[in-house]
């Protein structure tokens, strides 16, 4: 039976985690999901299965560097400085809980949050770097900046992103979204792509990325691009940018 506790207190959690070692965010019958170590790790503690909230939930293989959740645990238990010691002390070392703060009780990590901002990282040499293996794209083919930079600007604003947007199993409520911004940069190999909106659908960042590479290659033009955007009922793109080179690097609230 769940303990319960008389008096509570609201944390909120700011983790991050190597996705490679994890079945996503998410709870999984394997038990290897990040929120199944958070929820071992307050159960160790405490002797009680909490339940941990997230701000949204990403896929197996994709990172995070400041993803937020917040847990109810009892009043005056601990400090925050010795619950971040103590959590840590019962994580994988792919994943840590990097700050530790008490929040109002009506704060949400996945309601309150106004946006979030994904970057993804591109590889763009002849050889894939050792230490890149699961942490960028490695397309060997070399990009033209700026028409990555072309293609980016047709998706931010307010738009019908269905054609972006993968089948989780439970169809969205609504599929337009609000990029406010994206930005496109080279550093010597590395191609980042920072993606700042209001919220994601799943696998949407991972869709847009393979689409502008896409573009970028020469395979499809921007007026294709502007179809999927402007009309996208019933059609889908497919060019799905792999897992290890996306991280959730900020949640807004």
């Amino acid at each position: 039976m769940e303990k319960r506790f008389p008096l509570i207190e609201r944390l909120r959690l700011t983790i991050a985690y190597d996705g490679g070692a994890f079945s996503g965010w998410q709870s999984q019958p394997n038990g290897n999901a990040v929120q199944d170590h958070l929820v071992a790790a307050f159960r160790r503690i405490l002797g009680a299965a909490l339940k941990i909230h997230g701000a949204g939930r990403t896929d197996a293989g994709v990172h995070a560097m400041a993803q937020v959740a917040h847990v109810d645990v009892p009043k005056g238990k601990f400090s925050r400085d010795v619950w971040l010691a103590a959590l840590n002390a019962h994580l994988p070392r792919e994943m840590r809980v990097l700050r530790c703060q008490l929040a109002t009780p009506d704060f949400h990590a996945r309601f309150s949050a106004r946006g979030k901002v994904y970057r993804y990282r591109i590889w763009n040499a002849r050889f894939l770097h050792p230490l890149e293996v699961n942490r960028s794209w490695h397309i060997p083919r070399e990009l033209p900046i700026d028409i990555m930079r072309q293609a980016a600007a047709a998706f931010v604003g307010t738009h019908d992103f269905a054609a972006f947007a993968a089948n989780r199993g439970t169809p969205s409520e609504t599929t337009v979204r609000t990029i406010s911004g994206i930005s496109v940069r080279r550093n010597s190999s590395v191609i980042t792509l920072d993606y700042s909106g209001d919220g994601f659908l799943y696998r949407m960042v991972r869709l847009l990325t393979g689409s502008i590479v896409q573009v970028a290659l020469g395979r499809h033009d921007l007026a294709w691009l502007n179809d999927l955007i402007e009309e996208p009922k019933g059609r889908k793109s497919h060019h799905l940018a792999p897992a290890g080179g996306l991280y959730l690097v900020r949640v807004k609230y």
